[in-house]
């Protein structure tokens, strides 16, 4: 089988051969016509100055003016026409070129992109591809339609006055002889411009990675210099390609601008002589002028080419890095292999000499499982990535079954061996796009649909509960919102599954939940929430707009809620400053106040403004923040004021008050607590309970997940709200998942391909000792003598049950054998353990 060219080995003229032939031939043609159409008006010129003009014939002056509108009018729509077309094969080339090369880039070896900036990479995919793909869109067309326009110029102009044309064209040998010399000088300007951009890109992509180390140095000045100083030799650089670029211009401009110049003074004496009629010499000078605009064009298109020259060379040169592995075997099935290994004098030097490896040898039967243990550096993660194919080892062999793994395709190792970092990456997409990724990726390489590797449901369930991420997967669907218009039923199921939540652990539940009641006052809700009791759709109804919004001013003075919340406000600003007055402002120590810190300062100010003034005699600022304050106390939380009875009841005639007049007005700003509607705009869980958590402890959520699980599997709901937290949205990088979820959910990855060999490379150090040891079990029990284990490990505690122990210092294997075995040893690994103890 012919093996195809690689991408950066490619020419830049090869992507002009594998562009559109249809749309290229058409550009062609479209050249073709335009030289008669731009040659046309030159005669009709000619014809209205000496047959019209002259001879004073208004017929003919109108025929020849109609026959010039037609040609401009053609030339014009044949002008947009080439450029629409060459815009088409410019944008078709560009997105194969970012295709082959993206592809090409991440397959190159990983020793690469641990020296190449992220920057960098996408700089040459988005940046540098235009210019190339540019000139690949205009590499025929502008050729060919200026040169032929020139050519049918000269033609015409030798046919009007061979001497007026030979003195003409004198000037273009000088142009062509300077315009290189200028040009080269810009080549090697333009060089050096990509090369700083390639940095300067590098340089913000470093910074944005290491935000955090920034700040938390302080080093802004430091970042700040680096930049600044490649900003300035940019700077330089661009003003030097600039001068030399436009220099070329310049000196085009100036020698055609002699055209002119020559056929006033030499035509004008013919004319005046008789010897060159008038109309030939206007028709002359504007062929002579139309000279410049294709001259121009080929200027240009020259400068295009050397600079997509330049750009394009410089970008392939880089990425010209040959692949250490092949992608997917040729001409045979992937490998099914059964996880034996052999490790023989393994040894690994980076490219820097520098060892890191040195005379490893390892030998495991298929289902055996070793732990790799050892100080700091001393090659553990380099051994097992020598051993997973992402590092290319220097001598020695890995052998799974009788094959070498620097033989194989990626496509064997990945479909026999799985591998999980010890900081796993997460793709932006939904939980369940990450888990099937590897999956997908086996199959879409060896030539099959994805969908035919997608495990089912009941694979994914079972290692989300074996490896504790269930849990996780659970509380994302419950915090999913479903649509009105296509989850109605399931909006109904929820419904009924909430009655039954509260009709059957109401009890269990007392003082962990506070259900929504509307006939009960809601004492972990705030005055505000307890009045309106709903989810209020307009920003006026919620927070601090309220005291701006009449119609509900206008409620509290019809409900007689104003003077009474104003006489509240008025007890906690007292109370609290009676409490936490003379305290720092410790946003701890105000957990349990309605008063922010920040507003001690003027609730103050206040205090002593009411010594001296009635409650009715305020300005309106002072009711405003005294009114906030009321309105945001709630009393299972801020427990320094308790809640009048009386203003208790009155919030509650009040809410049947603000059901019936505000809400019934406007109940498109209102999404009402109802116990048999759905509350669309609040996710699942808060459906089901529907209520207000009043214990926010790990042991409560448990005891709430356990019984919602009940609930969920008795109504047959449990596998639709996994299937939607499956679906939940990881963000970029994961940023939405802990690290501990991240591991989590990058070992049920690998596993989900049933690998052969699974290699760890201290995949659990983000998990609390509960979730280790559940994967630890899981790793003991459901693996082995199923799946040859590699583990790096950093906690001594779990490898006892190991089948191998494989101690690493300095780059070697000290120790290898049984725990056991070592520990009777009394070497290394008892150093170790009896260090640890």
């Amino acid at each position: 089988m012919e093996k195809k060219q690689s991408v950066v080995k490619r020419t830049l003229f090869s992507w002009v051969s594998s562009s559109s032939l249809k749309l290229q031939a058409s550009l062609i043609l479209i050249a073709i016509v335009m030289v008669v159409v731009c040659v046309f008006p030159l005669e009709m010129q000619k014809r209205i100055v000496n047959e019209a003009i002259i001879l004073k014939k208004f017929d003919l002056l109108l025929f020849y003016c109609l026959g010039y509108f037609l040609a401009v009018s053609a030339a014009s729509a044949l002008k947009y026409l080439s450029i629409i077309i060459q815009t088409q094969i410019s944008q078709q080339v560009m997105a194969e070129m970012r295709k082959k090369l993206y592809s090409h880039i991440i397959s190159l070896p990983l020793d690469f992109f641990r020296k190449t900036q992220p920057g960098l990479v996408v700089n040459s995919l988005v940046a540098e591809l235009n210019v190339p793909s540019n000139f690949v869109g205009m590499a025929i067309a502008v050729p060919v339609i200026n040169i032929l326009t020139l050519l049918a110029f000269a033609v015409y102009l030798f046919y009007l006055n061979p001497l007026l044309a030979i003195i003409s064209f004198s000037i273009y040998p000088v142009i062509i002889f300077l315009v290189p010399i200028l040009q080269k000088r810009a080549n090697l300007a333009n060089k050096t411009r990509v090369d700083l951009s390639r940095k300067l890109s590098g340089r913000i992509a470093e910074s944005i990675s290491g935000i955090h180390e920034i700040h938390g140095s302080g080093a802004y000045c430091i970042e700040n210099n680096k930049f600044s100083n490649l900003v300035k030799k940019l700077l330089k650089i661009r003003v030097t390609w600039t001068r030399y670029r436009e220099g070329v211009k310049v000196t085009n401009n100036f020698f055609t601008s002699l055209g002119p110049l020559i056929i006033f003074i030499l035509g004008g004496y013919l004319a005046i002589n008789g010897r060159l009629d008038l109309g030939a010499l206007v028709a002359f000078l504007s062929a002579q002028e139309k000279l410049y605009t294709p001259w121009k064009e080929l200027i240009e298109f020259y400068q295009v080419y050397q600079n997509a020259t330049v750009t394009y060379n410089r970008t392939m040169k880089y990425f010209d890095i040959d692949k250490v592995y092949d992608i997917a075997p040729v001409d045979r099935d992937t490998y099914e292999l059964t996880g034996a290994l052999e490790v023989k004098n393994l040894s690994f030097v980076t490219e820097d000499g520098i060892r890191l490896l040195t005379d490893i040898n390892i030998s495991l039967k298929p289902g055996e499982q070793l732990a790799l243990i050892g100080f700091s550096g001393s090659g553990k993660s380099t051994l097992a990535k020598c051993i997973a194919q992402l590092c290319k080892y220097s001598d020695g062999q890995v052998i799974v079954d009788d094959k070498e793994v620097q033989a194989l395709t990626k496509l064997d190792v990945v479909r026999n061996i799985g591998f999980v970092p010890q900081e796993p990456f997460m793709f932006q997409g939904t939980v369940e796009e990450n888990l099937l990724y590897s999956c997908a990726a086996i199959h879409e390489e060896a030539g099959k649909s994805p969908a035919t590797c997608k495990p089912g449901l009941d694979d994914m369930v079972r290692l989300l509960q074996q490896t504790g991420t269930f849990i996780d997967i659970l509380r994302f669907g419950l915090s999913a919102l479903i649509s009105r218009d296509h989850d109605q039923e399931l909006a109904e199921r929820i419904i009924k599954v909430r009655r039954k939540f509260q009709a059957t652990f109401e009890e269990d539940l007392e003082g962990y939940i506070e259900f929504f009641q509307d006939d009960k006052y809601l004492y972990h809700l705030s005055i505000t929430e307890n009045l309106i009791f709903g989810t209020p759709r307009q920003k006026s109804y919620a927070g601090e707009s309220l005291l701006n919004n009449k119609i509900f001013i206008d409620f509290l003075n019809q409900a007689d809620l104003t003077r009474p919340l104003l006489k509240l406000g008025a007890q906690l600003s007292e109370q609290t400053l009676d409490i936490l007055g003379n305290l720092s402002p410790n946003p701890a120590l105000f957990e349990k106040s309605p008063l922010a810190p920040e507003e001690l300062d003027s609730f103050k100010e206040l205090a002593e403004r009411l010594k001296r003034t009635k409650l009715h005699q305020l300005t309106k600022e002072d009711k405003d923040q005294l009114l906030a304050l009321a309105l945001r106390f709630t009393p299972g939380r801020h427990k320094m004021v308790a809640l009048p009875k009386m203003l208790e009841n009155l919030i509650l005639e009040g809410r049947a008050l603000f059901k019936d007049t505000v809400t019934a007005r406007k109940p498109q700003d209102f999404i009402s607590y109802d116990e048999a509607e759905y509350i669309f705009s609040q996710p699942i869980l808060n459906n089901i309970f529907f209520g207000k958590i009043t214990n926010s402890t790990l042991h409560v959520q448990e005891k709430i997940n356990k019984c919602i699980v009940q609930l969920l599997i008795e109504e047959d709901l449990l596998d639709l709200i996994i299937e939607k937290g499956l679906r939940y949205d990881v963000g970029s990088k994961g940023e939405n998942l802990s690290g501990g979820q991240k591991q989590k959910l990058s070992i049920v990855r690998a596993l989900l391909k049933d690998p052969k060999i699974l290699i760890m490379d201290e995949a659990t150090s983000a998990l609390d000792n509960n979730s280790q040891s559940r994967i630890q079990n899981l790793l003991e029990t459901k693996l082995r003598g199923k799946t040859t284990l590699i583990s790096v490990i950093h906690r001594l505690d779990i490898i006892k049950n190991y089948d191998k122990i494989a101690v690493m210092k300095a780059g070697k294997i000290v120790e290898i054998g049984t725990y056991e075995q070592l520990m009777s040893m009394q070497g290394v690994l008892y150093e170790l353990v009896s260090g640890k103890k």
